[in-house]
């Protein structure tokens, strides 16, 4: 019989049990393989830069009795997505979790500052990336009657997003996305939950050059705590949970009343380059 440890739900959960994560070399998405590894499961985790190797082998350390195998792979490329399903199937074991946090951003106004190519790789990656990996592996999830799906969204996913409009826009698509797979998957047995975190200490700002503005420069997250959340609601089969401070829950709930202009305005007080001076 499988041993396990306990869940946040109590439930027992196989030592042997699979997690893939990508996304995985920084950020919630290194936080939430530490979380899972903490909690007993095998990792395969997938990242495009070379620091993945280097992340694997400390959560390997740091959860010892749990496997974890680094994948190096460009999402944002068909045959990139491919790699990691044929590196997953080459194991021959069943993908018990799926998290779904490779996400990438760019900040500016849309068609004087940013470039093309920055945004289609926005799209590429944020959004056709992950229904690629998903359909992939969804379908083994629901012959088994078994599995688990955490999509890292954003509350930045509840209103339009000047100044980077295409990052929130991806984010409000995969908030979307994971509730309607949500409802066809109700009775198969595979629960999909949406992490919503808000301005988290991460590298994201640094890496969508947007520096500059007040989101970047106020207070922001534990990315350690968000991934907790994300877990917690993953185990228990929540639809979605708003991560963080309270400020990221007003603003959740907020999003569900105020109107749109009145949303982007605000927002943009927050996005607009050179906003943290204002």
């Amino acid at each position: 019989m499988a041993t396990g440890i306990r869940s946040p739900t109590g439930r027992r959960t196989p030592v042997n049990a699979l997690a893939v994560v990508t996304g995985a070399s920084s950020g919630i998405g290194c936080e939430l393989a530490k979380v899972l590894g903490d909690n007993g499961f095998d990792l395969v985790v997938v990242a495009e830069d070379e620091r993945i190797e280097d992340t694997a082998a400390q959560i390997a350390l740091r959860c010892g009795g749990v496997r974890v195998e680094p994948l190096r792979a460009d999402l944002t490329t068909y045959e990139g997505v491919e790699s990691v399903v044929r590196g997953l199937r080459a194991q021959g074991r069943p993908v018990d979790v799926l998290a779904v946090n490779a996400g990438v951003g760019v900040g500016g106004d849309f068609v004087r500052d940013t470039s093309l190519d920055d945004n289609l790789e926005i799209v590429d990656l944020n959004v056709r990336s992950s229904v690629h990996l998903t359909h992939r592996l969804l379908g083994d999830m629901v012959d088994r009657k078994q599995g688990r799906v955490l999509f890292t969204s954003s509350i930045a996913a509840t209103a339009p997003g000047p100044f980077h409009s295409v990052y929130a826009a991806s984010k409000a698509f995969l908030a979307s996305f994971a509730q309607g797979l949500r409802e066809e998957l109700r009775d198969t047995g595979v629960s999909v939950t949406t992490l919503m975190p808000g301005p988290t200490d991460t590298e994201f700002f640094d890496r969508a050059g947007m520096q500059d503005t007040k989101v970047a420069t106020g207070d922001k997250d534990d990315p350690a705590e968000v991934a907790q959340q994300g877990f917690e609601a993953l185990m228990k089969g929540d639809d979605h949970v708003v991560a963080g401070s309270l400020k990221n829950k007003v603003q959740a709930i907020a999003g569900k009343v105020a109107p749109d202009p009145v949303k982007a305005k605000l927002m943009r007080s927050m996005t607009e380059p050179g906003s943290a001076e204002r």
